[in-house]
């Protein structure tokens, strides 16, 4: 349901979907007596006056009296999953499930360091998405040239060639690393 800026002046819900002329696409988070709290996509959480109307209301939910914390923490993620793919789901290769990486010191009086793989790939897994959003801000950014935008994106190019030695984790050739193509 696509509302216009004349009707911006409703009050507005937890949950309710906004498009912000400068932060872009947004989510309702919270209600204060003067001010909305907004979740933006590439800008975080910011406040936003009640009284504000430049912006454009995408999905309107009528406030309530009272909302949890887990009812506005599922319209957040809703609305997170509809505008981004960053949540999505990456499974580890079969083979390493339930294995350990164990980190070994030279030294044989220092203590070794066991780690479950599952771990150690969710956070090459959060890197990657992290590096993903990277290259999404700075193709958007209209502050940037395209040469810089160019120059940017080969270092970016360069750290996906880094990672490419944990490929071997992941289960799907689709969400491995890819680097720098060799001629």
């Amino acid at each position: 349901m696509l509302i216009h800026k004349d009707m911006s002046a409703q009050s507005l819900g937890i949950g309710s979907r906004v498009r912000h002329p400068a932060y872009g696409d947004g989510v309702v988070i919270r209600l204060h007596r003067a001010a909305y709290e907004v979740c933006f996509m590439l800008y975080g959480i910011k406040q936003v006056g009640k009284e504000y109307d430049k912006w454009e209301i995408i999905d309107a939910i009528p406030p309530e009296e009272a909302v949890s914390f887990s009812e506005a923490e599922k319209s957040l993620i809703k609305v997170l999953r509809a505008f981004s793919d960053i949540s999505e789901e990456v499974p580890l290769h079969d083979r390493w499930k339930n294995g350990k990486m164990i980190l070994r010191p030279d030294d044989p009086a220092l203590k070794e360091k066991e780690v479950p793989i599952e771990t150690f790939f969710h956070k090459i897994v959060m890197v990657r998405d992290r590096v993903r959003v990277m290259e999404q801000r700075i193709n958007a950014n209209n502050a940037l040239s395209d040469e810089e935008k160019i120059n940017l994106q080969q270092y970016i190019t360069r750290i996906y060639g880094s990672l490419t030695t944990f490929n071997i984790l992941f289960k799907y050739k689709e969400q491995q690393f890819v680097g720098e193509k060799s001629d």
